[in-house]
């Protein structure tokens, strides 16, 4: 037997060449096996694992999984995924419908149905065997530096075999690239153009309103007021990425009615049909499901019939064995039993879904699409979907001086309409006094004062601004209201109107009439001067230049005779009445 020195500089160069010759022969023989598993996935005959649903028959082609119920199932999954258009909610359909999506692991035949999740859906729906392509080289692996081969994906020009409509299918080729499609704007939460699906949420234009100033598509953010949901259209896409002002933030309330009340009132001569298709739609969904249901009890059937003859050929002085099978038959039974009380709680609930008084409200809905439209229990989500076989996008462009907002609609087959929505106050907007009770108030004050406006206007049933607020409807207003309404509005009091029009104060009147301003008020008691209320306590007067009253003495002369004395005058000349004489 030879050896070697590791030591000897030859032995050691000698075995150098070896272990170098050695591994340049493993590299050529994986080379070659490399090489003929490429020539043969070029040509689409390399096997490879199968999707769930694909198997190979015994000449080795691909097709289709003979279980009846594994391939409804596929096709319900695609249906249902092209008519809601989100993979989550695709996962939501069949967790309220009660159905399982069928799984088989890698390398093993046994087909077993469980709930579908997001990552299978995701799968499923990214996988292009289910198109009829035979596809290999979409993934490679990369070795890290701890040692472990990590896959990454290729790019579709890099794949190293595709070759369509190799085998049969669940969908088309241009299905497929729809489903990519539609996953890839879903995904793009963030790009200009994204039209999501419809979600449960309030805001009508969820995914098609475009902001007017930058063209950025509006974000939706829905907030909690007064006990209401609101939704808000908010472009601030700019303010998260460059940190400037947010474009434009516009109340969805008075956009979504606008541009409702504009689709209803287009579509209504095609209500007809269109509440037909939505019945004819509904039932053919719940059959669907109940066709799965029906699979779903018969592949329990079948497992509990199979248990049952296992049972019934094992010797019965063999305990041992007989338990275990009894215990497996009754285990399929309870399962067969499951089986069939899920078919029929979801048959009665299908059936309350579709019952005689939906289909006569569905008949009666097709009179007029706006009942159909403006239906409480119709689901926001529906009607997103309604909205979008009718309408591309929808721009708006927010006008804060008039007040507006400007609604550009751009349908599908290309016409436009332009509307205009009147943007909804704030709140200090909406507890403000109208202009009408302002002018009504500026022209009471001329001749009343605020505790008497304030009786005026109750009477008259008006209220103040601040009645819309909750818990506020029984408000009224005072004299204090009367005069903060007239102070914060800049209206002229009425002390300054009244001295406009030459009143006195009561030490100012006593002065010009020579007398005491006790004198005064006996006068004013006796009608000889004229005093104005502006305000509940305190007086203007009213002295004329032209017949001032004189003093008298009050003994000789009392005051009750001059008053009878001056109204015995002025009834005897009423074409000249004696001015500062209240009458």
């Amino acid at each position: 037997m030879c050896s070697y020195n590791p030591a000897s500089f030859n032995d050691r160069l000698l075995l150098g060449l070896k272990g170098t010759v050695s591994e340049a022969e493993l590299h050529v023989i994986k080379a070659r096996l490399r090489g003929g598993i490429l020539n043969k996935a070029r040509r689409g005959e390399y096997r490879c694992p199968l999707p769930t649903g694909f198997v190979y028959d015994e000449l080795g082609n691909v097709v289709l999984d003979p279980d009846l119920q594994v391939r409804e199932t596929i096709a319900y999954f695609f249906e249902t995924f092209s008519r809601v258009g989100s993979a989550s909610q695709t996962v939501r359909v069949f967790k309220k419908e009660g159905l399982r999506f069928p799984s088989r692991m890698r390398n093993e035949k046994l087909i077993t149905f469980q709930p579908l999740t997001a990552s299978t859906a995701l799968r499923t729906l990214n996988n292009p065997r289910y198109a009829g392509t035979y596809v290999y080289g979409r993934r490679y692996y990369r070795r890290t530096a701890d040692g472990k081969n990590v896959p990454r994906k290729r790019e579709r020009d890099d794949w190293l075999a595709c070759i369509p409509d190799a085998h049969p299918g669940y969908i088309t080729g241009e299905q497929f690239q729809q489903n990519l499609k539609i996953l890839e704007i879903n995904g793009r939460g963030y790009e200009v153009a994204r039209a999501s699906p419809p979600r449960e949420g309030a805001a009508l234009l969820q995914g098609r309103a475009v902001c007017g100033l930058c063209g950025r598509h509006f974000r939706l953010r829905y907030a909690t007021r007064r006990g209401r949901q609101e939704a808000w259209y908010i472009c601030d896409r700019a303010q998260g990425t460059r940190g400037e002002p947010c474009c434009q933030s516009i109340a969805g309330a008075p956009i979504d009615e606008a541009v409702g009340a504009l689709v209803a009132a287009m579509v209504t001569p095609t209500a007809v049909e269109l509440a037909l298709e939505i019945r004819r739609e509904i039932e053919a969904r719940h059959d669907e499901a109940d066709r799965l249901r029906l699979r779903a009890v018969e592949r329990a059937q079948y497992a509990a019939d199979l248990a049952q003859r296992r049972f019934m050929l094992v010797d019965p002085s063999n305990r041992l064995v007989a338990n275990t099978l009894e215990y497996e038959w009754n285990d399929k039974l309870r399962t067969l039993a499951n089986a069939r009380e899920e078919r029929e709680r979801s048959q009665q609930q299908d059936r309350l879904a579709l019952d005689d008084a939906i289909r006569d409200r569905l008949i009666a809905m097709t009179a007029d699409f706006k009942t159909l439209w403006r239906d409480q229990s119709l689901p926001n989500r529906e009607r997103k979907r309604l909205l979008a076989y009718i309408v591309e996008d929808v721009t708006l462009v927010k006008l804060p001086e008039e007040g507006t907002t400007r609604i550009h609609v751009r349908f599908k087959a290309g016409r436009t309409e332009t509307l205009m929505a009147q943007n909804p106050k704030s709140s200090a907007q909406q507890v403000k006094t109208r202009p009408e009770v302002l002018e009504l108030v500026d022209k009471l004050l001329d001749s009343h004062t605020c505790s008497e406006i304030a009786d005026i206007l109750n009477n008259q049933g008006i209220r103040p601004g601040g009645c819309v607020r909750p818990g506020k409807a029984d408000i009224r207003f005072t004299a204090l209201r009367v005069s903060y309404l007239a102070q914060r509005n800049g209206l002229r009091t009425r002390r300054d109107r009244l001295r406009d029009r030459g009143m006195l104060t009561r030490p100012e009147a006593a002065v010009r009439l020579g007398i005491h301003e006790a004198t005064l008020a006996s006068w004013v008691r006796h009608g000889l001067v004229t005093r104005h209320a502006y305000n509940d306590y305190a007086y203007l007067y009213e002295v004329s230049d032209s017949s001032l009253p004189a003093k008298h003495c009050s003994r000789w002369d009392r005051l009750t005779d001059r008053v009878a004395r001056m109204q015995a005058a002025q009834e005897s000349r009423p074409s000249h009445p004696i001015k500062g004489v209240v009458v």
